[in-house]
């Protein structure tokens, strides 16, 4: 799909642009929409990035963050420098002391994606990659069971879940799953994020 897009000039660029706001964690709880960048919010262009940083080191893609005004609506979009197509996100989040001290945190996730699954139906979610955001402290959860136990039908054609992994010395480490088990496993990546935010590495865990 082409469509008019708006776009930072590079991922190095995205990534210091969005440096504040990762690290500001109030922010992305509940920080305003950027309404200069269509009306997204500083953790859906970074779970965003996040998308783009694994398909790029992982594929050989060369995607990167953007948005639009255009009536298809979404969370904003992953653009394909190669080809020009652009793919439209839809983004949930799960916050942060969600359940309370006995939350379970993979039945949090599958009530996100429930949740937004059962929000429009098939012609809302058609199209488009829905992403969970995961900013909750509610212990382990294990991407081969939410896979299994992913909604049917579930609409959207894939789901991605990111989280931050840890902070060590002022890098940054997010998880990036895959809730895809084509191949057997639900694939999981971690981002490492130097921590001047000039530079990132991606590694396959599962």
């Amino acid at each position: 799909m082409k469509i008019p897009v708006r776009k930072f000039k590079s991922m190095a660029v995205a990534l210091k642009t969005l440096e504040p706001y990762i690290k500001d964690a109030t922010h992305l709880q509940t920080g305003k929409p950027f309404h200069n960048f269509g009306d997204m919010r500083s953790r859906e262009a970074a779970a965003n990035w996040l998308l783009c940083a694994t398909a790029n080191a992982i594929d050989g893609r060369n995607l990167t963050v953007a948005s639009t005004k255009d009536p298809i609506g979404g969370d904003g979009i992953i653009h394909d420098e190669d080809t020009g197509d652009s793919l439209p996100t839809e983004h949930v989040m799960v916050p942060r002391n969600s359940g309370g001290a006995n939350a379970d945190l993979q039945a949090l996730i599958l009530k996100a994606i429930d949740d937004k699954r059962n929000k429009g139906g098939a012609a809302y979610a058609s199209g488009k990659t829905l992403v969970v955001f995961v900013d909750a402290d509610a212990g382990e959860w294990h991407p081969n069971k939410v896979a299994r136990a992913l909604p049917d039908p579930l609409h959207f054609p894939t789901v991605w879940v990111v989280g931050l992994h840890g902070v060590t010395d002022g890098a940054y480490a997010y998880n990036v799953v895959h809730l895809d088990m084509s191949d057997g496993s639900a694939p999981v990546y971690r981002v490492h994020i130097t921590k001047d935010f000039d530079d990132w590495q991606v590694e396959a865990v599962q």
